[in-house]
């Protein structure tokens, strides 16, 4: 049985700026029976505003309180521990941390910077390290499915890089921490085993969820999948299926 369900977007729902087949249909269908849906995204180039106006123009219906960011995990953290963000990010998605205070002991954080994945930016970043700032990683991924349909670099490579020269280890904000994972269980309001995460990586997504105690994990494969990832993770996949219809098929127990 199953009381809610957690949706990846990018490489699940849509591949740059077109929606994949049948993904504003499924979405439809969870919603249709009853079921409530939160949207789970690493993606840390863009801020959660243009996340919602990208879904809300390929046809989905979601309302800002249905997506949750690493962004504003790390914003929550911030805000309650007191500190000021060193920021080593997209520019696109520096207007996430607006609010953010801007005096004070600054803790790092690190995102998918993109091309400001500078020498300098990183050196400065390795500096607060070294000097005690806390080290906070909003995601870790190996790789994502850039506009062009290629694979390219994200932020874990480097992450790993400021992990190695400063021999401290980041605080995971985005998936696969289990608390990610537990901030949309507990919207929801039910037991994680009563809860299905939908996901096109394996590591991150799939084996994330179910390591943090989710009932299923489900791969698609669409986005940045490739042949072999549900056995190069545990815990492996619920199971593997093409796409995000598939994915509702194996939520609703609908027969093929």
């Amino acid at each position: 049985m199953t009381d809610g369900v957690l949706l990846d977007i990018a490489g699940v729902l849509h591949e740059g700026k077109r929606p994949l087949p049948g993904a504003v249909e499924a979405v439809a269908r969870l919603r249709a029976a009853g079921l409530p849906v939160r949207f789970l995204t690493n993606t840390t180039r863009r801020p959660k505003r243009r996340v919602l106006e990208r879904l809300a123009a390929l046809g989905f219906d979601v309302v800002d309180g249905e997506v949750l960011t690493p962004a504003a995990a790390a914003r929550g953290w911030l805000n309650r521990e007191g500190y000021a963000p060193h920021l080593l990010v997209h520019p696109d998605l520096e207007e996430d941390f607006a609010d953010c205070a801007k005096d004070g002991p600054v803790a790092v954080i690190v995102g998918d910077a993109g091309r400001s994945f500078t020498y300098e930016r990183l050196n400065a970043a390795f500096r607060e390290i070294e000097a005690g700032a806390p080290f906070l990683a909003l995601a870790a991924n190996r790789v994502f499915r850039d506009e062009d349909g290629k694979l390219s670099l994200d932020a874990g490579a480097f992450v790993k890089a400021l992990e190695h020269s400063s021999g401290v280890s980041p605080h995971l904000l985005g998936k696969p921490a289990p608390a990610f994972f537990r901030a949309g269980v507990e919207s929801f309001g039910c037991r994680p085993d009563r809860v299905a995460m939908v996901g096109d990586d394996a590591e991150s997504d799939v084996a994330g969820a179910l390591a943090a105690g989710l009932g299923q994990g489900i791969l698609v494969r669409s986005g940045k999948y490739r042949d072999g990832d549900e056995n190069r993770f545990a815990p492996r996949p619920t199971c593997v299926v093409e796409g995000i219809g598939a994915a509702v098929d194996v939520i609703l127990g609908v027969s093929g």
